[in-house]
């Protein structure tokens, strides 16, 4: 598959980084040389210094004969024009742009505007996601990583094993004769800074991370054998008032939980759009590292802080103040991975990576096919894949047990006819069940080529 991608950003780069490693053909467009040149020296890439709006820059990229744009320059209007471009001059059949401002996301003009003048096959809005992801910390306060599979019944739980974890040095395949009931398996541990998929015979240790596939019906179960006791949230206190805190705050206001949440907001302009658009939460004006203005807020009551700012240095900051006000949980908006091993040491509980986000919902459309969902996990080190198996797959009609996984892939839970299962080596795999399969980046290829994923990619 040939690929363009325009914008050699954190997201852009990482999305080359899936899809060359995966042996396609990815030329990158960018107007910073120096960007361009640090993609191409790291990945097996070709890279083009240029305007990727410009038609000419995307001739010589190759549009005549791409499979696909991606757009994921720093502009929402460069973005789409890139799309328009690459449709009018070039017939490119798949266009992919993000964008950031909701008002271009307003359904009863994006509708119009998309079918009827503007060639944009998927729009990926990082606001968007980025609460998305927040809104599932939130509900899942135990986990430092959370998202859902299968339609909403499968879930992969990220959890850090304290030393009171009361399973620790405890094989997995003895965990499984324990809990027989339990529809979980443990897909993934990072052991000092290492992912791996863990074989039958593995024990976990203190301070492991783990992956867990897990019935949506078990989570709360699983977490507790593993240690973890969810407190409930009623209270929240939100730092930043802008696109991602204030469609939390929204969403709150509408959960039938009725979680009450606080907005703090520097901004004087922007906290008074937050709170003309919120109905039941208040809006504070000021800056969220004053401690008096966080007690103002009630961060000593709160049940948890997310802090959203657009500034790293400042959310590490305010989720540490929080902590040490009282609140006890601190979740903080992360841009910048070599940031994120701070996390433990600052002892805040989870942290949100808009480029990990917008990566999965990415690779999503990237992928097509008969893959419905893909997430990345950490710094693009793994993936859990969830598609439909094809008649042609290789693991049609075939038993778990005989199908050869590379050492890096687990199958963590499996849709058999609406009704969903964790697969033990005895079960069957059969056309049109439909599979989360956790794999680590260098083995996407095989996962792929096993489901038969691009054959139909178009």
């Amino acid at each position: 598959m040939k690929v363009i991608i325009c914008g050699a950003g954190q997201v852009g780069w990482q999305i080359a980084r899936h899809l060359s490693g995966e042996r396609n053909d990815v030329t990158i467009v960018d107007s910073d040389a120096d960007l361009v040149r640090r993609a191409t020296d790291t990945l097996d890439v070709q890279g083009l210094t240029g305007f990727a709006s410009y038609p000419d820059v995307l001739d010589r990229a190759g549009a005549r004969d791409a499979d696909m744009v991606i757009a994921a320059t720093f502009s929402d209007e460069v973005n789409m024009v890139i799309c328009q471009v690459a449709h009018s001059v070039f017939g490119v059949s798949r266009k992919i742009a993000r964008l950031r401002a909701q008002n271009y996301l307003d359904p009863k003009y994006s509708d119009l505007y998309r079918r009827e003048h503007l060639p944009i096959d998927v729009i990926i809005s990082p606001e968007r996601e980025v609460a998305d992801a927040a809104l599932r910390r939130l509900r899942a306060p135990v986990a430092f990583d959370t998202a859902r599979f299968l339609d909403g019944d499968a879930e992969l739980v990220g959890l850090a094993l304290d030393e009171d974890c009361p399973v620790l040095n405890t094989p997995l395949r003895q965990l499984s004769e324990l809990f027989s009931t339990l529809r979980a398996i443990v897909v993934g541990v990072r052991r000092q800074g290492q992912l791996f998929a863990p074989a039958p015979g593995d024990q976990l240790y203190a301070d492991d991370q783990i992956y867990v596939m897990v019935h949506r019906d078990d989570t709360k179960r699983a977490q507790e054998i593993f240690g973890k006791v969810a407190r409930k949230q009623e209270r929240v206190v939100i730092i930043g008032g802008g696109n991602v805190g204030l469609s939390v705050a929204r969403t709150l206001e509408q959960a039938p939980e009725r979680i009450r949440a606080r907005v703090i907001e520097r901004n004087r302009a922007c906290a008074e759009r937050a709170a003309d658009a919120l109905e039941r939460t208040i809006v504070l004006n000021g800056d969220g590292l004053d401690i008096d203005l966080l007690r103002e807020a009630g961060i000593e009551n709160a049940d948890a802080v997310l802090v959203v700012t657009d500034d790293d240095k400042t959310n590490l900051l305010a989720a540490v103040r929080a902590k040490a006000t009282g609140c006890p949980m601190a979740i903080a908006l992360v841009n910048d991975p070599t940031l994120v091993p701070l996390m433990g040491p600052l002892d805040i509980d989870a942290y949100i990576n808009p480029r990990q986000t917008t990566v999965s919902s990415i690779l999503q459309h990237v992928r097509h096919g008969r893959v419905r969902s893909v997430y990345s996990i950490g710094d693009a080190e793994a993936e859990v894949i969830e598609a439909q198996v094809l008649s042609t797959s290789p693991l049609a009609g075939k038993a778990l047990r005989d199908v050869d996984f590379p050492e890096g892939v687990l199958m963590g839970a499996m849709s058999k006819g609406g009704k969903v299962i964790v697969p033990s080596g005895s079960t069957r795999i059969e056309e049109g069940d439909v599979v989360a399969i956790f794999a680590l980046s260098a083995d996407v290829p095989e996962v792929e080529r096993l489901l038969q994923v691009q054959i139909d990619f178009f």
